[in-house]
């Protein structure tokens, strides 16, 4: 079952939370608003929540009575899946990962990203950005780290691990080439596509036309 459709639902929610006067830049959450949404306990219990993601702290966020909180490790233990939208999220190594193609294979996405201090003045009249690392403990103190958006001296830098269940096995690619070693038997129909067709790595709906075309060749 083909399963990349609302891929194109959430860039247009991305697209029309970007053009309103108040959202700055692309927030560290998935979601550009809490949403109801169903977590499915292991027991058939169905819990509603609003909910989103965190791709910053890589947790997933629920409000309870105006608090944002996180699901901690004893909850995930007990998660099967969370539902937000038409989008499925299971659980992997103690976080979440989305479910983004299911056919003959499962294609998981690891949704993660960087925090960059914005530069502060360097010489020549230049700037600088570095890792906000040093900077996480003051977010996590004020709770800002589950606020939308983040103070205006950072700006997020998103990126995404992939997970493919293939023949029960699990396996991570951070790359194309490390993709293409999963389909060694099918090197040479791998390299044909790429070459017909503009497939990036940061292009979420590329990678899922391509492994469905492997899946169905």
């Amino acid at each position: 079952m083909k399963r990349y459709y609302y891929l194109l639902i959430f860039s247009l929610l991305v697209t029309t939370s970007y053009s309103q006067a108040t959202v700055k830049e692309l927030t560290h959450y998935i979601f550009p608003e809490f949403t109801q949404g169903i977590i499915l306990m292991k027991n058939g219990v169905k819990n509603k929540a609003l909910l989103n993601y965190n791709s910053l702290t890589e947790e997933m966020i629920f409000v309870d009575k105006g608090k944002k909180l996180a699901i901690g490790d004893t909850e995930l233990e007990l998660v099967d899946t969370i539902f937000i939208i038409d989008r499925k999220f299971f659980t992997l190594n103690k976080k979440f990962v989305e479910l983004i193609f299911h056919s003959k294979c499962d294609l998981y996405a690891e949704h993660k990203c960087n925090l960059i201090e914005k530069g502060k003045q360097a010489a020549y009249g230049g700037t600088s950005e570095t890792s906000a690392t040093t900077s996480y403990s003051s977010l996590v103190s004020d709770g800002r780290f589950y606020e939308l958006e983040l103070p205006d001296n950072y700006r997020i830098d998103p990126y995404t691990t992939y997970w493919l269940k293939k023949n029960d096995e699990l396996n991570k690619f951070v790359s194309i080439k490390q993709l293409m070693k999963l389909y060694d038997d099918k090197k040479d129909l791998f390299k044909a596509y790429i070459k017909n067709h503009d497939v990036k790595y940061k292009n979420q709906l590329s990678i899922v036309q391509l492994i469905e075309y492997l899946e169905n060749n």
